[in-house]
């Protein structure tokens, strides 16, 4: 398990993504958020994670913690014949120009204090996660991918396919999932 950045030719500046060591901790933070959002890339309907897709994964989440969800590209009909229907469909750039706006919510009440990023192209989720710690400093972020994403609040660290499965199903069970 490191917690080195991907994208070598970028510094992350001092401040650093704090290395999720155990999925328990994140359970805690989606429970106690209070309006917290997931924005769901196209690598979800790619990324296999042990006999299941991460959209899967996502929609356990999702389900279980009553999270909503923004599906970026064209992942809103992956959803859509699982039977989950997001709250929104718009591009990465789109929804985290909206969540640097307090004001902004899915729901309309209050702004986003927990982000849940997944299934983004690296560099694509480095870049989102760099402009919200800059200009959304109020909204904590949580990279649930499996490579540290150095911009994010809290990021798994570079876990092989095996640990990443293992930590995602103890996040879920710390939820009160399966």
């Amino acid at each position: 398990m490191s917690a080195t950045a991907w994208q070598k030719a970028e510094v992350a500046g001092p401040k650093k993504a704090l290395v999720i060591t155990k999925p328990q901790v994140v359970s805690a933070m989606i429970k106690r958020a209070k309006m917290p959002i997931m924005i769901a890339g196209h690598k979800v309907t790619e990324t296999t994670v042990g006999n299941k897709l991460l959209v899967d994964y996502v929609i356990d989440l999702v389900s279980l913690a009553g999270i909503p969800v923004v599906a970026t590209a064209h992942v809103i009909g992956e959803f859509d014949k699982r039977g989950y229907h997001p709250k929104a469909s718009m591009s990465l750039v789109d929804v985290c120009s909206r969540l640097t706006d307090a004001s902004w919510s899915l729901g309309g009440a209050g702004s986003h204090d927990l982000a849940l990023f997944a299934g983004h192209d690296y560099y694509m989720q480095w870049l989102a996660l760099s402009g919200l710690k800059h200009a959304a400093p109020q909204l904590k972020t949580i990279s649930l991918d499996r490579y540290y994403q150095p911009h994010a609040t809290w990021s798994f660290p570079n876990l092989s396919e095996q640990e990443w499965s293992n930590s995602l199903q103890r996040m879920l069970q710390g939820i009160g999932g399966r």
